[in-house]
């Protein structure tokens, strides 16, 4: 039992962080959240008017990257697949990367799914972000 806990503690003792540089990056989303906060209302109408059918656009297109992956043999470069491959694709192709499949199964679509809805509700559902500043009185 000792030799495993000095693997775990040698393991934990390679890891480098960076305070300074996980504080800069901290800082820096934390500059970009205020920018946000600052919008008007005009432009928060206008980032919903763009971001609303983008994203219901992209997470429609995950749906169908999703039941596509349910035929492997399909010809994803030919019409109509490639309406669905093409824009999806320079996301999936890194994300598998990052997580490959598990026993055969393509997780990354349906991660990028989540991932979308998660965002449309976050800014665009009725207590989002956008949302709340688009209502806001001067």
């Amino acid at each position: 039992m000792t030799g495993d806990a000095s693997v775990v503690l040698g393991a934990v003792g390679n890891i480098n962080l960076n305070i300074p540089e996980i504080s800069a990056v901290a800082s820096d989303v934390m500059d970009k959240l205020l920018l946000l906060a600052d919008l008007d209302p005009a432009t928060a109408k206008l980032a919903i008017s763009i971001l609303g059918p983008f994203l219901s656009a992209f997470a429609f297109l995950f749906i169908l990257r999703i039941v596509m992956s349910w035929y492997p043999k399909l010809p994803l470069g030919k019409f109509p697949y490639v309406i669905a491959y093409a824009p999806t694709e320079p996301l999936l192709g890194p994300t598998r990367k990052l997580i490959p499949p598990v026993g055969g199964v393509d997780v990354s679509p349906v991660m990028w799914f989540g991932l979308i809805s998660f965002l449309n509700e976050i800014l665009l559902g009725p207590q989002g972000l956008l949302v709340l500043l688009s209502q806001q009185v001067n």
